[in-house]
């Protein structure tokens, strides 16, 4: 079977991997690059801690424990690390946190409270405030190098035979006889499927094929869609989870970097006006990192990146075919970095076998038909501590 995937970040490079594997024809497109999308900014934090439909936090844990499958496979350094996570809260937030660990410990999701000098050893080279009046510890999250994951899954589909080229898809048209891919210059590519797996362009793209995906596409300021990264050069710091406090989330990166989030601070960010280095926004950032610190140092270098989430418009993963003629299989999710590995299996076998897999059954994008967007549009901003 020849197969289309058309978008190169982490869910279409999974896919294409284990449609490879599976001896399937695979070519995956992408405009830029892999990896060069949503997945290039993305806080890459492994977890099923905010999922509260039923059905997403049992896809959550499959993605949790497929990180864990995979990482045994793949060649490559390590791009997935099995951290955990802390979380910290103040007076004002110590309710919410406490409320969270006790719906987590009765799903069974592992979640205690710790010490400071426990959450000190944890953590590594960090200061915890004075403000700080509840931690609490999540063994089972991790993170990812974003990068070097996508890099080495991309390796491994192509040492499958999967074939990784640059084209922009202008068009995609899906009858009852074929479907076919049209490029920017002018080649038209007929295989058996398409998987469209392009992020934030998914809605636009499907909708060439008469397809409904249904996203929150607004990249204005303050949009749900919107996401401040701040990558810290220095000081250097043996960070040894993922972290998260009332006003900065931390998680390790490379060559003992930092990648910093504060999420309140998305709302002022404007993407055609993107925050300079030594503005109001940078400032902050860079004085709540300072606050964290184990020692006074100099200002911290910090290089700020924009990224745009893939939001479907309730929340939820988007998988599957939109009727039982249809050649395109739809993909997009908002958790990308954590359900890949399961996706990518999951939905290859679908493609590959026609043999539907109960873990996406929810997630088709049969639901969005005949409802209208106002009764299923969540509520997205990620403000709080522990959101994302």
């Amino acid at each position: 079977m020849k197969v289309i995937i058309i978008g190169a970040g982490v869910l279409g490079v999974s896919v294409a991997r284990q449609l490879a594997m599976a001896g399937e024809d695979v070519l995956l497109l992408d405009q830029g690059g892999a990896g060069t999308g949503t997945t290039a900014t993305t806080f890459a934090w492994i977890n099923s801690y905010r999922r509260l439909d039923p059905d997403y936090h049992r896809l959550g844990l499959a993605g949790m424990e497929e990180h864990a499958r995979l990482t045994e496979q793949l060649r490559g350094a390590p791009s997935y690390f099995p951290s955990g996570a802390l979380q910290w809260a103040d007076s004002s937030s110590e309710q919410w946190l406490a409320g969270n660990v006790e719906r987590l410990r009765s799903l069974g999701y592992p979640a205690h409270f710790v010490t400071p000098d426990a959450a000190t050893r944890i953590a590594g080279d960090l200061r915890i405030p004075a403000t700080i009046t509840s931690l609490a510890h999540f063994p089972s999250e991790g993170y990812v190098l974003p990068d070097l994951f996508v890099g080495n899954l991309l390796a491994d589909a192509e040492r499958h035979g999967a074939t990784c080229a640059t084209g922009h898809v202008v068009a995609i048209e899906d009858t009852l006889h074929r479907v076919s891919v049209t490029l920017a210059g002018g080649e038209v590519l007929t295989p058996d499927r398409v998987v469209l797996a392009a992020g934030r362009w998914t809605q636009r793209l499907a909708a060439q094929a008469g397809i409904d995906v249904p996203m929150v596409t607004d990249i204005g300021r303050g949009s749900r869609t919107v996401g401040l990264l701040g990558y810290a050069r220095s000081p250097e710091l043996d960070l040894r989870c993922v972290i998260h406090t009332p006003g900065l989330n931390l998680r390790p990166s490379a060559g003992g970097q930092a990648v910093l989030q504060a999420l309140d601070l998305n709302a002022h960010v404007d993407p055609a006006d993107p925050p300079s280095a030594d503005g109001a926004i940078a400032r902050t950032l860079a004085r709540r990192f300072s606050a964290l610190l184990p020692a006074p140092s100099q200002q911290p270098q910090i290089d700020l990146r924009i990224g745009f989430r893939s939001l479907p418009v309730d929340g939820h993963t988007i998988a599957g075919y939109t009727s039982g003629q249809s050649r395109v299989y739809c993909l997009v999710s908002h958790s990308g970095i954590t359900l890949a590995p399961i996706l990518g299996r999951l939905v290859a076998t679908e493609i590959a076998t026609d043999q539907e897999q109960d873990l996406l059954r929810a997630f088709r994008p049969t639901r969005f038909i005949g409802v209208r967007r106002s009764d299923i549009e969540a509520v997205q901003h990620a403000t709080t501590l522990g959101e994302q």
